[in-house]
């Protein structure tokens, strides 16, 4: 394990559980678009994917009703939604401790960016990334292919051997796999251990401590 240098993480379902934020700012979208939805567990699966594309796959929304569903969306998230959220046990410790091994961390996310930036100021955990890359507010670089070769570029003197993916659904597994790098899928956020190997990440996680110990691998003594 020593060889990866540069580690990627997703946020949502990786790093935080979104779950009541996410779920209830996509539920106050749908009633303003006329949809009842009362049973926000029904609507975990819009945590991960890009909005754009989980309100035109289930609520099969045209582009201009999705992008009316995004601003609805986005107006409650912006006021309550994005911290009504909180860190899975031992993130700030996994994140402190690769730190002080000197790896690069880099937050790799479909939110926007500027959301993102705004929850681990919120967490406090801004200090252990180097960068953060997400969507852009106009709906672009919302896959995770761009946004994972988007920061490849910014790294651009490192090789591929040098990076890791970490993440929670098949996208973030794809996206890695799509940019030839190595990835981590973790079954304790929203992807299931089925839908995470289906999509041949490098290594398979359970839990937080199980995902430090595969990134120290002979670094921890």
């Amino acid at each position: 394990m020593d060889k990866y240098k540069i580690i990627l993480f997703d946020l949502d379902g990786t790093l935080s559980d979104p779950k009541e934020g996410i779920t209830k700012s996509v539920q106050y979208a749908l009633q303003k678009m006329d949809i009842v939805e009362p049973d926000i567990d029904k609507l975990e699966c819009f945590i991960g994917p890009p909005l754009q594309a989980s309100f035109a796959e289930y609520y099969d929304f045209d582009e201009g009703n999705t992008q009316k569903a995004i601003d609805f969306y986005r107006d409650r998230f912006r006021e309550k939604g994005m911290f009504e959220n909180e860190l899975y046990s031992n993130i700030p410790l996994l994140l402190k401790s690769l730190k002080e091994l000197h790896f690069t961390l880099v937050v790799a996310t479909s939110k926007p960016t500027v959301f993102s930036e705004q929850i681990l100021k919120h967490f406090n955990i801004d200090q252990y990334f180097e960068l953060v890359v997400g969507s852009n507010l106009d709906g672009t670089r919302t896959s995770k292919t761009e946004i994972i070769q988007y920061i490849l570029q910014k790294y651009n003197e490192h090789g591929l051997d040098d990076f890791i993916m970490i993440g929670d659904r098949k996208h973030d597994i794809i996206g890695a796999n799509n940019t030839g790098i190595d990835s981590i899928g973790v079954t304790y956020g929203y992807g299931s251990f089925e839908e995470l190997s289906h999509s041949n990440p490098t290594y398979i996680v359970k839990s937080v401590d199980q995902l430090k110990d595969t990134l120290m691998g002979s670094r921890v003594k």
